[in-house]
């Protein structure tokens, strides 16, 4: 999947723009999800585990003043739910691990802004105690500080604060307990491919936020930060997190495509 979508926010057939991207993405997922929920599920068996439960409902509002059975109507309405949950639950599964591995690779392009030359951010070390006095910054041509590096002993993290002089793809590196080891900085106005971290140790978050190999195991150095700002892309007079974005747009296109398609979710 990583291919693709570098072709696409890299900018495939012209698109650099992020709610464009969003949009086009949205769409398509919106009729993914609509179709593979109509392929994994037993279609008759929602739809009549769905006209049990508006029954059921018309029944509490038109029997409402006779209390034996209302109350057994609420029994047969918590059963027809867990019914349809238990029929919708495999194939929303089958939707959301898909859509949840997309989501983390379209984070990488559309969760962080680029830096801009003549932008500062901050590049953070995070080293073992023993060894946070001697962490050393290496930076390429193109890269310099703008301050002292700034050490905080109680977090074991050294932060220096840097400045681009050009766009470009760079290497930093940082030396540590006589070990090396690099953490890239992209500095660009257009949408790239950006890993905010590169850690060690913690699978959960290198799978979430960092697109670098793990540091080694053993080694002094826990994690290199760049301090990439977060972006938000402005909709319907709205500045929205892509994610959240996302979601609303796939969702309204899903409902779309389930009425055009004529699949019971």
């Amino acid at each position: 999947m990583t291919i693709p979508l570098h072709l696409l926010a890299a900018g495939l057939w012209g698109i650099q723009s992020p709610l464009v991207i969003v949009i086009l993405v949205s769409i398509v997922i919106g009729l993914i999800m609509v179709v593979l929920f109509g392929y994994t599920s037993d279609q008759k068996k929602i739809h009549v585990a769905k006209d049990q439960l508006k029954a059921h409902l018309l029944a509490v509002r038109l029997y409402q003043d006779q209390l034996p059975v209302v109350m057994k109507t609420y029994g047969r309405i918590i059963l027809g739910t867990g019914r349809y949950i238990r029929l919708a639950f495999m194939p929303l599964l089958y939707v959301i691990i898909p859509i949840t591995l997309l989501i983390v690779q379209l984070d990488r392009y559309l969760g962080s802004l680029p830096v801009e030359p003549q932008q500062a951010f901050l590049i953070s070390v995070k080293t073992a105690p023993d060894v946070l006095n001697e962490v050393k910054l290496e930076l390429p041509e193109g890269l310099a500080t703008s301050a002292e590096p700034v050490h905080i002993p109680a977090d074991n993290q050294v932060v220096w604060r840097v400045v681009a002089a050009k766009d470009g793809a760079y290497n930093v590196n940082v030396a540590a307990g006589g070990q090396t080891e690099s953490k890239s900085v992209v500095v660009s106005p257009a949408v790239e491919r950006l890993s905010p971290v590169r850690l060690r140790d913690h699978w959960v978050d290198r799978m979430l936020t960092s697109g670098e190999a793990e540091l080694p195991k053993n080694g002094p150095i826990e994690a290199i930060d760049v301090s990439y700002a977060p972006r938000d892309i402005h909709f319907a007079w709205i500045d929205w997190n892509w994610i959240v974005l996302f979601f609303v747009l796939s969702m309204i296109a899903g409902f779309i495509f389930k009425e055009l398609l004529g699949i019971e979710i």
